[in-house]
């Protein structure tokens, strides 16, 4: 049985498709006015395992992604330049040059990711028509108007706003501070579609002017194209809950009187060095800056995989090189069991694909079923523990069939000192056993197991040795 954590009823529930056996799920993809960071790619990276994960349980997907190649301005909030339009400026490009080149890249390190993309891949501006027939439909039953050619969402008229994230218009008005814009008939009233200036270069004819889409527009218009006025599973960034993902809730309801996604599944932003990813502070990572200081993309998915997708997750480059060291380690381990002669109880390797199994059953555990892995790896080497960890790999998409092809020649003769992020951890799980804490004891030991260190207790302490 699959469980999943859905956002908008904020609780684990079982999964079920809709209809039959395929999955139709919808996934926010990239505005390609940029390359993706590593940021970026954790959301995709969520995205694919979950994929993987319905894939490997027998269900058939249908899936959509859109690429944002015009409306998605500089605030979520309808306010500042579109992205396309001041990327083109600064590069000295076409607007389409710019959605051209980014979405190449996008697609490239994608696929050095292992991140199998969904079915249908889907731009904006292929869509506007669409988007101004649902607009239109919107103005007609009275949940949109219009102003000097600025088309804008009711939110008050709806009366169903906050069903996500929680929030609580009245409230917000008694205090916010919001920035007031005379067109609009409430502060929180979103646009539709935007009245494009003389010099504009994206721009379409409407009933209401020369102009075009809002941002939230499009995922509403090209989920209900591609996958019906309600699907299974919508998924994103927690940054799109309280506006991007309400607004296309409220759009898609004001029209077709249902909430589009049966469930909506968000992952944690990845942080650096504890702090906020920053254009300004240097820190949006790309995956070709991983590979130049020595990482392989892989590398950067596997550490990305030992942390639950609803935590929050800390990139330094230690923890990388921590994954790395792991990771290769793991490949090397892979490799002695493909080779390997020993005859195993087929009883012993059911039971660790089956906690394997439990544990991405359970809201994509997928950090609880790596400790499984790297458990079922200290059995003496047997081919049967590497057929065993390919199924495995179906859902985690590190490439074991591909061990020949990993350079492991040094992996047996580095000498390996416990890096500092392993032994906080080590002591942080010493002292809670000392508090009878067992639970946690135990979640650190796994946690510490899937990145390669095994940690052996004695009556006054403590060792560590590689797994």
């Amino acid at each position: 049985m699959l469980k999943f954590y859905n956002t908008l009823t904020r609780q684990k529930e079982e999964f079920k498709p809709l209809e039959n056996n395929t999955v139709r799920m919808y996934s926010c993809g990239p505005t390609v006015y940029s390359y993706a960071h590593i940021g970026n790619f954790r959301a995709y990276i969520f995205m694919d395992n979950l994929r993987r994960t319905l894939k490997y349980f027998g269900y058939n997907i249908n899936g959509v992604m859109n690429i944002t190649d015009v409306g998605h301005l500089t605030s979520d909030e309808d306010t500042g330049d579109d992205k396309m339009i001041r990327a083109a400026e600064k590069e000295h490009k076409s607007v389409y040059e710019i959605a051209e080149y980014y979405t190449r890249f996008y697609l490239k390190n994608a696929k050095e990711l292992n991140i199998n993309l969904p079915e249908h891949i889907v731009k904006a501006t292929d869509h506007v028509q669409n988007m101004i027939e649902f607009v239109k439909g919107l103005v007609d039953n009275g949940l949109a108007y219009e102003v000097d050619g600025n088309v804008y969402f009711d939110v008050e008229k709806y009366g169903k706003y906050g069903v996500l994230s929680g929030i609580n218009l009245q409230n917000q008005k008694a205090g916010a501070r919001i920035e007031v814009n005379s067109e609009k008939r409430s502060p929180y009233d979103f646009a539709l579609w935007i009245k494009a200036p003389e010099n504009h270069v994206m721009k379409w004819d409407s009933p209401w002017g020369i102009g075009y889409p809002g941002w939230h527009i499009e995922c509403s218009v090209m989920s209900s194209k591609y996958l019906g006025k309600v699907f299974d599973i919508h998924t994103g960034g927690v940054d799109h809950i309280p506006i991007h993902h309400e607004n296309e809730i409220a759009q898609s309801c004001g029209l077709n009187g249902e909430i589009p996604a049966k469930f909506w599944m968000h992952v944690e932003f990845l942080q650096v060095d504890g702090g906020k990813m920053s254009k300004s502070l240097g820190n949006c990572y790309r995956i070709e800056e991983l590979e130049e200081k020595g990482f392989s993309p892989l590398d950067y998915r596997y550490f990305c995989l030992n942390t639950h997708y609803r935590k929050k997750l800390n990139f330094t480059f230690e923890a990388l090189e921590s994954s790395k060291t792991a990771r290769n380690r793991l490949m090397q381990l892979l490799k002695n069991h493909k080779n390997g002669t020993n005859e195993v109880n087929d009883t012993e390797i059911q039971k660790y694909l089956q906690n394997f199994n439990n544990a991405v059953s359970d809201d994509l555990n997928v950090s609880l079923a790596i400790g499984e892995l790297w458990n079922m790896l200290k059995i003496p080497y047997s081919k049967k523990i590497y057929e065993t960890a390919l199924k495995m790999d179906e859902i985690l998409g590190l490439d074991f069939d591909k061990i020949e092809d990993e350079d492991l020649s040094l992996v047996e003769k580095e000498i390996f000192d416990i890096p500092e992020e392993v032994s906080s951890l080590a002591k942080e799980r010493w002292q809670a056993k000392q508090n009878k804490d067992y639970k946690k004891a135990d979640e650190i030991r796994q946690m510490l197991l899937t990145k390669g260190w095994l940690i052996v207790d004695s009556k006054d302490g403590f060792t560590m040795q590689k797994a």
